[in-house]
């Protein structure tokens, strides 16, 4: 792994994960990346309000956001599919305790666990979330870990990270002093662009991984993959044999 931020550190002190994780939710917000999640969970939404029929209430799923930080993004998703009839339960895994507070003050189940041990058996969550998680992984773990989305989800797992770029780093580093961030917060934020995929690198894992989706870049150097799970491919195929 290349340098060390803040959030690897599952004992980081609490004030300074609060303050950080502020930051990132603004950076979310600002340059893509809770777009870039949104976005991908939409056609989703669309396909599954079909499956109830409408008039009969809101559908219930189920959303697990790995390494959910202050909940941010998976809030941001449930409004999305309110807008389908769908009403999302929120879980959040975490590892950071003061990272799990925060999700859970803001709505979530919040679970303290390490994404490589999902404490979930196949199939039980509706959707799986990633953002930003899995450039804090060497890449083998990190091919663990996808295998691993793809085993508990049974609608969908949406992936978001960073596109490794040099003027992003520029890029998020001006910003970050425009809009008064911590200093850590900058490092972390140029460290973790440095840390991000090419497409190539990204397909790579996702291919070792055994899931047949294709990282796509998004605005605001974000790179995204987004797939349904093995058992609806399954499902598929045998409705095509019939």
């Amino acid at each position: 792994m290349i340098g060390a931020e803040l959030l690897d550190d599952p004992h980081a002190e609490p004030a300074a994960v609060r303050a950080q994780l502020a930051d990132i939710a603004r950076l979310n917000r600002l340059f893509g990346g809770t777009r870039a999640i949104v976005d991908a969970l939409e056609p989703f939404f669309q396909a599954g309000t079909g499956e109830g029929g409408r008039g009969k209430g809101p559908e219930r799923w189920t959303l697990l956001d790995v390494g959910t930080g202050g909940g941010d993004i998976p809030c941001a998703a449930a409004t999305c599919a309110r807008r389908h009839g769908i009403a999302l339960s929120l879980v959040g895994i975490e590892r950071i305790p003061a990272a799990a507070r925060l999700a859970r003050a803001a709505g979530l189940t919040a679970v303290l666990a390490d994404g490589g041990a999902l404490p979930l058996g196949p199939g039980t969550v509706d959707v799986v979330i990633a953002s930003q998680v899995l450039h804090h992984l060497p890449r083998e773990l990190a091919v663990r870990w996808i295998a691993s989305f793809d085993r508990v989800a049974r609608r969908a797992v949406v992936l978001a990270d960073l596109r490794r770029s040099r003027l992003a780093m520029a890029g998020v580093w001006m910003a970050s002093l425009g809009l008064g961030f911590r200093r850590q917060t900058r490092h972390d934020a140029v460290l973790s662009l440095r840390r991000g995929y090419t497409r190539r690198e990204f397909n790579a894992m996702l291919t070792s991984a055994g899931v047949p989706a294709v990282a796509q870049y998004r605005p605001g150097c974000r790179i995204v993959a987004a797939w349904a799970p093995i058992d609806i491919r399954r499902q598929s195929l045998l409705n095509t044999d019939v």
